[in-house]
């Protein structure tokens, strides 16, 4: 038996501080004042709707039942991390899209502290390494067929983004390896996809990581324009600057 399992207290507590999921009336859903984002975001509230329009709402909305005076229940829930997902779900329910008895997938919380959770929800969540953006764009170009301009659209980045992690591809995955393992920058990588020949980009990139840094010519963190043209050119050595 774990350390965990022999205290109850302990149990009681996390099973507490876990929200209940509970599907409530988008008329029931109001906005909370304990949500700490404020400042407008990147994506816009009319790009968010078309987004839950078109592939629904991916993520519940954490919510706590609002009380009367008396302490009672009114029956209405604030959103106290997901307003911008509850405003846009309004959004399609003003443009008779969807019924304001529409059931919402929601997370139901009466213990903690309100603006710790909206706090929570907004500082811990971890972006997606642009690794996994390469591969994720990648799976829509070739197995769903969307062009640049689609995927743009559809996840609201610039087309740069899109190109520029698309062209991750062209790199061999020796390299892709050491990019995950944070043993060289995005635009290290970068650097290297000048050519999809996958032997003369690992051929540059064991000659930096055993010669060229031992050598003193330039710390490996500083390398990244001086990759494009050795592989480019090959194997040269560059000269020592003075």
């Amino acid at each position: 038996m774990t350390q965990l399992a022999s205290n109850p207290t302990a149990l009681r507590a996390i099973a507490g501080a876990l929200a209940t999921p509970r599907e409530i009336p988008l008329s029931q859903l109001v906005s909370s004042a304990a949500n700490v984002r404020k400042v407008r975001a990147a994506v816009s509230i009319d790009d968010l709707a078309e987004d839950i329009a078109r592939r629904g709402l991916l993520q519940s909305l954490s919510v706590r039942p609002v009380m009367n005076d008396a302490g009672v229940e009114t029956g209405q829930f604030a959103v106290q991390a997901g307003g911008r997902r509850l405003a846009a779900l309004q959004k399609l329910q003003a443009e008779g899209r969807i019924s304001p008895n529409h059931p919402i997938p929601c997370l139901v919380k009466s213990t903690g502290i309100e603006i710790e959770d909206s706090l929570a929800e907004n500082v811990m969540r971890a972006g997606l390494h642009p690794l996994d953006q390469f591969r994720a764009f990648k799976a829509l170009a070739d197995n769903g067929g969307l062009s640049v301009d689609e995927i743009a659209a559809r996840f609201f980045v610039s087309l740069q983004v899109v190109r520029q992690r698309l062209k991750l591809a062209s790199a061999s995955l020796t390299l892709l390896a050491a990019y995950a393992e944070d043993e060289m920058t995005l635009d290290q990588l970068m650097a290297f996809c000048v050519t999809a020949d996958h032997a003369r980009q690992e051929a540059v990139w064991e000659q930096i990581r055993h010669g060229y840094n031992k050598e003193g010519d330039v710390p490996w963190s500083g390398v990244g324009a001086p990759i494009f043209g050795r592989v480019r050119s090959g194997l040269r050595s560059p000269r020592r600057a003075t």
